[in-house]
């Protein structure tokens, strides 16, 4: 079939999007699904920083590739094999699955794949196979969603069906921001009712994170970041206090909590706002770290503050989710208001505007822009 898609054709584009046409809206080919995969109607797609990073090229990846991983649509056809999906039903997009039997799904960490890494990594669906072409060469799929786009294939294992009554819009940001934010302060700092909590980087991400701190009962949230705006919408979103990020950013917070707080969780993707999180953790606290930073940045940290103060640093993957487990909790947790997402939701915008959207990410005008098609 033939579909509307993003496609980017390069990589290195370091800013202004839109005047460099960074993304290319185009028809392209989409093959029906083969066992073990699905076709969905993509109804949205989050805007991400790790869309962003394969554009300017701190994340490469194989082009031509059609970008966007935070989605959400509806079942259209099923492969051969499947029999617990059907046609209709709404589900969201998880860029991190389990293939369910290697060593790490294993042990029930399938943000830790093998075999998804390594199809995925060279711009594969999870099954081996590219479903996706243009002028009759092979496009690639993006950690196997590629959601930028009015249909996608994807392997089932990228799925998770959604039961709960919850609009597309925002069972997409559900899909990378709720997961990778609010599951790094459910599952990988297990934050814990009355604790200092510090959240370095506002973005989407970022927000989920202080959503997530204020539904695990922390005592004290501070939000980090240099806008102003995103700290004010920090403050509608749970948290307690606001502390701009800058060369005092670790005196202000150790001043502030008497010390340093218990857990502080690092969203900006750079190893300076890395440092500043261990510098404003507490003794015997918890450093996490959930950005992605470009593969050559290195960080500098007191190796005797680990021993002498048993400080722990931790790096957290899609929240150290199984998302089959804890979308549905996510969900619960959004229908009694305790996950108030749409928050952090600042456009809503058509394909043709990808590139405006990838300029305001980068600017830091837009915290959660989403795709919307239909």
């Amino acid at each position: 079939m033939k579909i509307e898609a993003a496609v980017l054709t390069r990589g290195g584009i370091e800013r202004d999007f839109e005047a460099a046409a960074a993304l290319t809206v185009r028809e392209v080919s989409l093959d029906a699904p083969g066992p073990g995969e699905v076709l969905i109607r993509v109804a949205a797609a989050g805007v991400c920083h790790s869309d962003l990073s394969v554009i300017n090229g701190t994340r490469p990846r194989p082009v031509p590739m059609v970008l966007g991983h935070e989605a959400s649509g509806f079942v259209e056809q099923v492969g051969d094999g499947i029999d617990d999906l059907a046609p209709g039903d709404h589900v969201v997009c998880i860029f991190a699955p389990g293939c369910g039997t290697c060593l790490p799904c294993a042990e029930g960490r399938p943000a830790l794949c093998t075999r998804a890494a390594k199809h995925h990594g060279v711009g594969e669906l999870m099954t081996g196979h590219r479903r996706l072409s243009m002028d009759g060469a092979p496009v690639h799929h993006h950690v196997g969603v590629s959601a930028f786009a009015s249909h996608a294939v994807l392997a089932r294992q990228s799925l998770v069906k959604v039961d709960a009554d919850v609009p597309p819009h925002i069972s997409a940001l559900f899909s990378c921001a709720m997961l990778t934010g609010a599951g790094a302060v459910f599952n990988t700092a297990r934050v814990m009712p009355g604790s200092k909590v510090a959240v370095i980087g506002l973005g989407g991400v970022g927000l989920s994170a202080i959503l997530g701190a204020a539904a695990a009962g922390a005592g004290e949230i501070i939000a980090i970041d240099p806008f102003e705006t995103k700290m004010e919408t920090a403050m509608s979103m749970g948290a307690t206090r606001t502390i701009k990020a800058d060369g005092d950013t670790v005196d202000a917070v150790r001043e502030a909590t008497g010390g340093g707080v218990d857990f502080a969780i690092e969203l900006a993707g750079s190893t300076r706002a890395l440092e500043t999180a261990w510098g404003c953790t507490c003794r015997g606290g918890t450093t996490v770290t959930a950005g992605l930073p470009h593969p050559d940045a290195r960080m500098s940290l007191n190796a005797l503050q680990l021993v002498a103060e048993e400080r722990s640093l931790r790096g957290s993957y899609i929240g150290s989710c199984v998302p089959q487990r804890d979308l549905p909790r996510m969900f619960s947790l959004y229908t009694q208001g305790k996950l108030p997402v749409e928050k952090m939701l600042t456009h809503r915008l058509k394909l043709a505007d990808i590139n405006r959207a990838m300029d305001q990410l980068d600017q830091g005008t837009a915290i959660r822009q989403v795709i919307e098609f239909g």
